[in-house]
């Protein structure tokens, strides 16, 4: 006897279909799962302020964590800044960052910063507003203990007539969760 050929019928191919979808979105919930392990949340807080002055500055930050060495991540910037009869600035951008830990306490970093500064000068200065984009290039290096590093960074693009930053050398404090 001579086996005859039938076809699936829609219900077969329904649950197959159904298994398949389920298995596949599975797999990318752990894959994505696995991503977001790596992932690590940061940033910066600041606040200052004296005599008719303020300055507040928001910075939060991502790094993803390639491997135990290398960690790549990106960041933004919000700060605004005034002092009575003087100026008043808004600066945002964000920036991109790359770090080595060639042992777990040594780190060093290279980031990659581009802000809008928009700067309102008070009519009594003479001074014009200014609106420009503004590059920096941070070369740093720091002790690191668990999830904090301290540590130096040079800009290489500084420049003292637009900088925001007072001058190239800055330490830094870096938390990350």
């Amino acid at each position: 006897m001579i086996p005859t050929y039938k076809p699936f019928s829609q219900k077969t191919i329904s649950i197959f279909c159904f298994i398949l979808l389920i298995s596949t979105s599975i797999q990318a919930q752990e894959k994505e799962s696995d991503f977001w392990n790596h992932v690590r949340f940061g940033g910066g807080i600041g606040l200052s302020f004296g005599n008719e002055f303020f300055s507040g500055t928001l910075a939060p930050s991502a790094l993803y964590d390639i491997n135990p060495y290398v960690s790549v991540g990106l960041g933004l910037n919000g700060t605004y800044s005034s002092r009575k009869y003087y100026h008043k600035s808004t600066i945002f951008g964000g920036s991109v960052i790359g770090i080595f830990n060639p042992i777990p306490q040594l780190q060093i970093s290279t980031e990659f910063e581009q802000l809008n500064v928009n700067r309102d000068w008070d009519s009594r200065w003479g001074i014009a507003d200014e609106n420009y984009w503004y590059p920096a290039l941070f070369l740093g290096a720091g002790f690191r203990a668990q999830n904090v590093t301290v540590g130096m960074r040079f800009d290489v693009l500084y420049n003292s007539e637009k900088s925001i930053y007072a001058q190239s050398w800055m330490p830094f404090v870096r938390v990350y969760f």
